[in-house]
């Protein structure tokens, strides 16, 4: 399955996965680890461990700081 990911502020692109794909193998082509990171599916938040069942994933970058 082709999955658009939306990186909000950053960049989209587009990865090829197979049927056993969770959500934090969408970062794979990126920097960001699933500790940096929420994905998103229809506004609402998914867990990182959970399969990939959609074809379009917004990925929010979370702020930290202290």
């Amino acid at each position: 399955m082709r999955v658009t990911v939306d990186v909000i502020g950053d960049t989209t692109y587009e990865i090829e996965v197979d049927d056993e794909a969770t959500y934090a193998d969408l970062l794979e082509p990126t920097d960001y680890s699933q500790h940096q990171v929420s994905f998103m599916v229809d506004g609402r938040p998914v867990p990182e461990d959970q399969p990939v069942e959609v074809e379009e994933v917004r990925v929010v970058r979370l702020v930290q700081g202290g």
